[in-house]
């Protein structure tokens, strides 16, 4: 289906320039009575990569859903080669030339990694499909991604940052005129995230009009020709990257200054152990891990993705059958479930918030009693008790939402964490595992989370944080162990957490000052 072109009219470029391939010409949106654009200007241009950044809730997720046809403007128009254009999907949008590579996967996850690419663009030969040359075309597109997945593979078994790569190898089959890429880093490594750059650079030598989006400044930076900054749904700033710094852009983000995004670290003194595991083996994924936790600490889990982190996690709580000796404050416990976890007092935060954190469909006051319910249940549930729960929740964890009842699926990423680490703490946990705690959150709410884990272990409780950003787990982290190859590789404190002494025991270029066999 072709879009419709509403009018024959171009819009006048300045002199000297070439008329923008998409734009926004005094867009705004509304979702009922909550406005979320007001008069938007913005413009891609042939052979540009331009940058749109701002906080959770600024206004990027509805602006890049408005260019690719997923979304319509409340008022203004869009403008496709200068010309006013409606887009009544996201499959016009599509066939105008305009893709989107969505950061909450687009994918069928009970169908193959090749089905996936060609779903509803299969190739044909005649009138049976040609499954030989998708497969080829297929290869041929992951293997531009430096990445060895199976196209036979069925989605739901591959890992996240697998089914970023499936997203991205989709959107690059369609030969794009625009490509509107919304946080495509936000689950890779950064060697992952360098090839997709090799990708962005090849295409933008191309011709092809580029919009990125991402938290990671440095990217940013990297990468963008022009940065757009939005906040509460205003543009606030468009310059050449080139004129900004990252704290500049930071600023304009917020609003404000932002000076130190990292608490001050207050080591826990050598007190307790309220951890100890020992000899902890999980499937073939981890093998012998030992490591131990104290009161008031925050202990980092670095290491390169595939190297096991995570699986510890699952393993340690009971979402993964698991072997080996854990104790609590000094006595032997079994966890063979999440709930045996939970009577121990140990509580563990997703990486993947949408999947397995949060029901989306559901409101704020139910995500956030949920693991609590007996708290709230006498008989019948106390709803008085619940909205008086939420109420102190959204002050101490600064949960923003245009109204308290809204489903969680429609607030931002930020605000999403927010409300995952409320619901967490409402268990009253005296251990918290924290798997990638800013995954897709801008730089003002990474802030607000750094700060609120330090007052965790402040007020006593122990955590331990899972990241695959080094400067975080530097950042925040007491002391860091480095997972590689399902094992630990060593383990860190002190001016020893520092990038050099982590890349080189991940690496398998040094030893730890321990050995778990």
């Amino acid at each position: 289906m072709s879009a419709a072109l509403a009018e024959d009219r171009r819009t006048d470029a300045a002199p000297g320039e070439a008329t923008p391939v998409l734009a926004l010409e005094n867009v705004s949106r509304a979702f009922g009575p909550v406005q979320v654009l007001f008069d938007l200007d913005f413009d891609l241009r042939a052979g540009e990569v331009h940058a749109l950044i701002g906080e959770n809730g600024a206004g990027k997720s509805t602006t890049m859903k408005i260019l690719a046809g997923y979304l319509a403007a409340s008022e203004g128009r869009i403008l496709l080669d200068g010309r006013p254009v409606t887009f009544a999907s996201g499959e016009a949008a599509e066939d105008s030339g305009v893709v989107m590579i969505h950061q909450e996967f687009n994918l069928a996850p009970q169908l193959t990694v090749e089905q996936n690419i060609f779903l509803g663009r299969e190739l044909k030969r005649g009138w049976r499909l040609d499954h030989k040359r998708m497969r080829a075309t297929t290869l041929e597109l992951l293997a531009a991604l430096e990445t060895h997945i199976d196209p036979r593979a069925t989605v739901a078994d591959i890992s996240v940052p697998e089914k970023q790569m499936v997203e991205i190898a989709k959107a690059l089959s369609r030969d794009a005129r625009v490509l509107i890429m919304d946080e495509p880093t936000a689950s890779l490594t950064s060697r992952e995230a360098e090839i997709l750059f090799r990708q962005v650079e090849r295409l933008r030598a191309k011709g092809t009009a580029i919009l990125f989006t991402s938290h990671k400044l440095d990217e940013v930076k990297r990468i963008a020709d022009q940065v757009t900054v939005l906040r509460d749904g205003k543009r606030v700033l468009t310059a050449p990257a080139e004129e900004l710094t990252e704290n500049a852009m930071a600023e304009a983000m917020v609003g404000r200054e932002l000076s130190d995004l990292f608490p001050p670290k207050t080591p826990a003194d050598d007190g307790d152990t309220v951890l100890r595991v020992s000899d902890l083996t999980v499937g073939d994924d981890v093998r012998g891990v030992s490591f131990d936790l104290r009161r008031g600490e925050i202990l980092g889990f670095a290491g390169l993705v595939g190297s096991g982190r995570t699986e510890v996690m699952e393993g340690l709580i009971g979402a993964r059958q698991a072997s080996g000796r854990i104790e609590v404050n000094g006595a032997p416990v079994q966890i063979r479930s999440v709930e045996d976890a939970r009577a121990a007092g140990i509580a563990y935060l997703t990486e993947d918030r949408k999947e397995r954190g949060l029901l989306l469909n559901q409101s704020m006051r139910q995500n956030l009693t949920l693991l609590a319910l007996p708290k709230f249940t006498n008989v019948l549930i106390d709803g008085r008790a619940e909205e008086a729960a939420l109420d102190r929740s959204i002050e101490e964890f600064d949960i923003r939402a245009p109204t308290r009842n809204m489903l969680v699926g429609n607030l931002s990423g930020g605000n999403q964490q927010k409300l995952l680490l409320a619901k967490i703490m409402l268990a009253d946990p005296q251990i918290v595992i924290i798997d990638e705690p800013t995954r897709g959150i801008d730089i003002g709410t990474k802030q607000q989370i750094y700060h609120f884990i330090h007052r965790l272990a402040d007020a006593g409780k122990s955590v331990i944080v899972i990241s695959s950003e080094m400067t975080e787990v530097i950042g925040i982290a007491d002391r860091v162990v480095v997972m590689r190859q399902g094992r630990v590789a060593g383990e860190l404190s002190g001016a020893d957490v520092n990038e050099d002494k982590i890349v080189r025991l991940a690496m398998g270029l040094d030893r730890g000052d321990r050995d778990n066999g």
